[in-house]
């Protein structure tokens, strides 16, 4: 952003500002001006999502770590990864992160929601109230069903293709004691299959196309792209608008009603801190104003941590060797090109399997791993393909018990915040990541996949200890890109809850913060559809809040009209 300070001009005035046109940002714009009679303004940081690589399914490979559509954050040395730094990509499009991430629809498992409904005391937000408010969203390939829904925004299809080599992985695992299973979304998703993907016809099926392309011509709605948010504007403790920065101009928006965050785990915890939300003693050693003294900010984060392992495979073809060549090359593309499917209609993974990473422990109930297994493999992510057959199994725990955090090092809001997932940091996620590798490697010494002779390659046999294996993992562990938590729910006497049962930032009035950081815990599964879920039970709270608002002033009204009269 231009250091340049620029005359702030007023933009107007809206009833309902919303930060960040991801996931949840295109849900509430879509949602909320269904009503003709409610003015909203979308604030992009990005810009539009035109680029084509965003379309094309593999084009995550050309989005990540593209300013044109990265944020490109990057953490903090961390300890547990044996002081590694790593890229965390976060969408800066519209669309947000669904614009250049994995695809895969994943709702997570039943005992994540009872679990919120418990921490919030709500029970609107356990699984058997927020079931239909997955459906209400789906077009399923499938239909409507018990567990699914149709006719909706959000597209969710089989994928495109089928690998071999996947097909022995899904046998072996089957061996291994883990069940097959043709769908991960009923509220159990214990087994092995093939992931369900938001594409369309095997195009990338984002946020912004689902839920924010059909409304563009709504008269009510207003988007502006390259407006980076600056901080959140009070008057006293009542939110009343947002200052942005855009075209080298200060602008200013003013909020009638309510001003909502949408921005995500890592910024949307970084605008709090700049508006005067958070740790007071870190607010004031910095320069800012205190507004309200919220020491949950920022804190609470989690991610899934990926242990990514290799396997040279002999007999088999994987997606290594077919694109070896030129030729190949070609066949690929003139797959995608008239048929739009083959490897790149491929998401990232195409594979799963949901088990546990001890069977012999009766304390654990459900699944805690999640495995995303690729026809291919590489050094690290950005680099090129082996030359030789192989596959990746990367393998996550679902329920992290380490905790991060995310804040501002500085008040000037170009400044990235400091993000340090603080991976790895308890002994039982440890524990947990060593029997997790040791799962990887029954899996893969199974008669169906131990005829083509895999040899690991990623992170290596020689690795056979429990505390050789937790080593390994902190060599190999990367991120999923699943940061949730940074600004959780909880009830307003909890001392690190940032927004009640209803998304609305504990201690003011006027500012609600809908995304992926209000999750208390993890989802155990991928996070981008959660996401969409928390902001569809959102905006049909802030318009049951709106209703009451104004049926209260009705009433005002009329008690107050025989004194009028009287005047």
């Amino acid at each position: 952003m231009p250091t340049t300070k620029a005359t702030r001009r007023v933009e107007g005035e809206f009833d309902y500002i919303i930060v960040g046109a991801g996931t949840a940002g295109c849900v509430l714009a879509n949602r909320l001006t269904e009503d003709p009679e409610i003015q909203v303004l979308l604030l992009e940081a990005g810009g539009k999502d035109d680029y084509h690589w965003i379309h094309v399914p593999v084009g995550y490979l050309y989005c990540i770590g593209n300013p044109r559509t990265d944020w490109l954050y990057k953490t903090q040395p961390e300890p547990g990864l044996n002081g590694r730094s790593l890229s965390y990509p976060r969408g800066r499009v519209l669309g947000g992160s669904s614009s250049i991430n994995g695809m895969i629809y994943m709702r997570g498992q039943r005992e994540d929601y009872d679990e919120w409904a418990r921490i919030t005391n709500d029970a609107s937000w356990s699984w058997t109230s927020v079931l239909p408010i997955f459906k209400r969203s789906e077009d399923h390939y499938a239909g409507a069903s018990e567990s699914h829904g149709a006719g909706g925004p959000w597209r969710v299809e089989k994928q495109r293709l089928k690998w071999k080599i996947l097909e022995e992985f899904s046998k072996a695992a089957q061996q291994t004691g883990i069940p097959a299973t043709d769908d991960f979304n009923r509220g159990d998703n214990t087994g092995v299959g093939y992931f369900d993907v938001n594409q369309k016809r095997g195009i990338r099926w984002s946020a912004s196309k689902a839920f924010l392309r059909p409304v563009l011509k709504r008269p009510n709605l207003t988007i502006i792209t390259g407006a980076h948010t600056q901080r959140v504007v009070f008057e006293g403790r009542r939110c009343t608008g947002v200052e942005y920065r855009g075209d080298h101009t200060d602008y200013l928006a003013n909020a009638r009603c309510e001003v909502i965050l949408s921005s995500g785990a890592v910024n949307s915890p970084q605008l709090l801190e700049l508006s005067g939300i958070g740790n007071g003693a870190r607010l004031q050693n910095l320069g800012i104003e205190v507004v309200r003294d919220l020491r949950g900010v920022g804190e609470n984060l989690q991610d899934h941590l990926q242990l990514r392992m290799a396997y040279k495979v002999d007999g088999v073809r994987t997606l290594n060797t077919a694109s070896a060549h030129w030729w190949g090359k070609l066949m690929i593309g003139m797959q995608y090109a008239l048929f739009q499917s083959g490897p790149m209609s491929m998401s990232p993974s195409q594979l799963g399997a949901f088990a546990k990473s001890d069977p012999d422990d009766r304390s654990l109930t459900r699944p805690d791993l999640e495995y995303h297994v690729q026809p291919l493999s590489l050094d690290r992510f950005g680099e090129p393909l082996h030359r030789f057959n192989a596959f990746t199994a990367s393998v996550c725990q679902l329920r992290p018990t380490s905790r991060g955090s995310i804040h501002i090092e500085s008040a000037d809001a170009s400044a990235p915040p400091l993000i340090a997932p603080n991976y790895l940091s308890t002994d039982y996620d440890r524990r947990v990541a060593a029997n997790a590798l040791r799962l990887t490697r029954r899996i893969a010494a199974a008669p169906a996949l131990a005829r083509y002779r895999p040899q690991e390659i990623l992170p290596g046999v020689q690795f056979q200890t429990e505390e050789e294996l937790q080593q390994a993992a902190g060599a190999v562990g990367t991120t999923i890109f699943h940061p949730v938590g940074t600004c959780r729910m909880g009830l307003s006497d909890d001392p690190g809850a940032v927004v009640d049962n209803r998304l609305r930032v504990i201690g003011v009035d006027g500012l609600r913060v809908v995304d992926a950081s209000v999750m208390p815990t993890i989802t155990s599964g991928n996070t981008n559809s959660p996401t969409l879920m928390i902001a569809e039970r959102a905006s049909d709270m802030i318009r049951e809040d709106r209703r009451t608002r104004v049926a209260g002033n009705a009433v005002t009204q009329t008690n107050a009209s025989p004194s009028m009269s009287a005047v």
